[in-house]
């Protein structure tokens, strides 16, 4: 009996031992994104080469501002690709007024063009399961976010910039 004992808590310490490792592991990357992110940006204010909020890109670009987490003020434009690459401080979710849910990785890219985000890597959305979003387009007062079907969502839910819930896995 001593020895199933033996044999089931370490097996139990073991697995415990493991999943906190992998929480170090994923703590340490994010760090490693956000300090990124932020050495990039300073590096570009040195140079000169300031850029405009996210929020005022994402106006230009005819999208609602509160796609994004509030904290997620880093990003990269390619203004000749379109690619835009947004750095955040941790994996996250965003509650909407809509009760709709967005939950972004540490880094999400994307090719923007007027009124469209696509080619989105790095974001999901609840719809029964976890999805990943693909794209979201602007038309007029509706939000079409496409996360393996297209999904039509009140515009007004995203204007109003929100704070990501830090959660532990994307």
């Amino acid at each position: 009996m001593d020895q199933i004992l033996n044999k089931v808590g370490s097996y139990w310490l073991g697995q415990k031992a493991n999943k906190e490792i992998n929480s170090v592991g994923d703590d340490l990357n994010s760090l490693s994104n956000s300090i990124e992110g932020g050495a990039k940006w300073l590096v570009n204010k040195i140079k000169g080469k300031m850029q405009k909020p996210l929020p005022e890109l994402l106006k230009e670009y005819d999208l609602p501002i509160g796609i994004f987490p509030r904290d997620a003020t880093n990003y990269e434009f390619n203004e000749e690709t379109g690619k835009l690459t947004v750095f955040i401080p941790a994996i996250c979710e965003v509650g909407y007024k809509d009760s709709s849910v967005l939950r972004f990785f540490t880094t999400v890219t994307g090719y923007l063009e007027k009124g469209k985000l696509a080619d989105i890597e790095g974001m999901k959305t609840k719809v029964m399961i976890w999805v990943k979003v693909t794209s979201i387009t602007s038309d007029g007062s509706k939000l079409y976010v496409t996360a393996g079907m297209k999904k039509t969502r009140n515009r007004e839910a995203y204007q109003v910039s929100r704070d990501g819930v830090s959660i532990d896995k994307f």
